[in-house]
């Protein structure tokens, strides 16, 4: 039997949705569909499966290598799927379950996997037609689901770990301990602090540091103060709010006051982020999800923001997401260690949407 969360059906649910509909609307900052912007869909594509699925009057599906055609099924039997899907994906409990109704369905249009490859920021990929240029490009879109919990934007690792060094202080063996018993991270960043500064050291690892640096030369520095507020304020986790702060301290020290230094580096991180940069391989600019982003909304509205709409896919970006602690002793931080004669403390990055 297949098994998936509910962000992996959904990206099955957005498949027979969109291929029932013929469409793909766009959405504002506010995740509110733009009635007259839109883009027609000509074909979806299923790599994993070898298959193309081709709008017309009828869906035809396609072996990809041979460009037979295989079957032709009528266009309103995937949106009555998708809709039978949708309730099951609402009322399903658990990390993983099944829907063996849906799977036989699935197999009987050649569609015999559920997720697309792992790695990869896109998640389906689409023919449309673009009006505004009079083509039809073949894009590749993310799918983030708000039909289960928040999804993550960017993904906690030990890579994703910033260093920091206490500065001015000598502990013990047992006041480490102590400190590092602290069950709370905040209470145990006070802590620390009654005795040395907390200042940033370095990253934990190269290749996510010099990620940052090909979308900004100080952007390791700006996350790294961004990533310290966080833990230590109690009730700031929004990415909006800790960029409002992170500008009022100016810990980059920019001279200019009216331009808004951080919110453009960190909106710039954030569309990175969602269209391809990883912690884990070099980031060369080139974003794996061509067209964009695809988000479906808690009553199975499919929105898009293509990257026409680039201003409004930042804005939407920077006003819902968050930081989250993820868990200590999986990524190994916010303890105190000992390197020769210095103290550190590392600190970890994980990016989510908001509710």
């Amino acid at each position: 039997m297949m098994k998936g969360n509910k962000g992996e059906w959904t990206e099955i649910y957005t498949f027979l949705k969109l291929l029932g509909e013929g469409k793909l609307y766009s959405a504002d900052e506010d995740l509110e569909k733009i009635e007259d912007i839109y883009y027609p869909i000509l074909k979806i594509f299923r790599e994993a499966d070898n298959r193309n699925y081709e709008l017309n009057d009828v869906v035809k599906i396609i072996n990809s290598d041979s460009k037979e055609v295989i079957k032709e099924i009528s266009i309103s039997n995937f949106l009555e799927q998708s809709e039978i899907l949708l309730e099951k994906i609402k009322k399903a409990s658990g990390s993983s379950f099944g829907f063996p109704e849906i799977e036989r369905y699935m197999k009987s249009i050649d569609c015999n996997t559920l997720k697309s490859k792992s790695g990869n920021k896109r998640d389906i990929t689409i023919k449309i037609h673009d009006k505004f240029t009079n083509s039809n490009p073949k894009l590749g879109f993310s799918i983030k689901s708000k039909l289960g919990g928040n999804s993550t934007l960017f993904n906690a690792s030990k890579r994703t770990n910033f260093l920091y060094k206490l500065k001015g202080c000598s502990f013990s063996e047992k006041e480490i301990k102590e400190i590092n018993s602290i069950k709370y991270k905040k209470d145990k960043i006070k802590r620390i602090e009654q005795n040395c500064e907390i200042i940033y050291y370095d990253m934990c690892d190269e290749r996510f540091k010099s990620n940052l640096q090909v979308i900004d030369s100080r952007l390791p520095e700006i996350m790294a103060n961004m990533v310290f507020k966080y833990y230590k304020t109690s009730g700031l986790t929004r990415i909006n709010d800790l960029t409002a702060e992170l500008k009022n301290e100016n810990p980059c020290g920019y001279v200019s006051e009216d331009h808004n230094f951080y919110e453009y580096k960190i909106k710039n991180f954030l569309i990175d982020a969602a269209l391809g940069m990883t912690s884990a391989s070099i980031w060369d600019g080139e974003f794996d999800a061509t067209g964009g982003y695809i988000v479906v909304k808690e009553d199975g509205e499919i929105l898009c923001y293509h990257l026409y709409n680039y201003n409004k896919f930042k804005s939407y970006l920077y006003n819902n997401t968050r930081l989250e602690a993820s868990s200590t002793n999986k990524y190994d931080y916010a303890d105190i260690f000992k390197k020769e004669d210095e103290f550190f403390i590392k600190f970890n990055l994980q990016v989510r949407f908001t509710d």
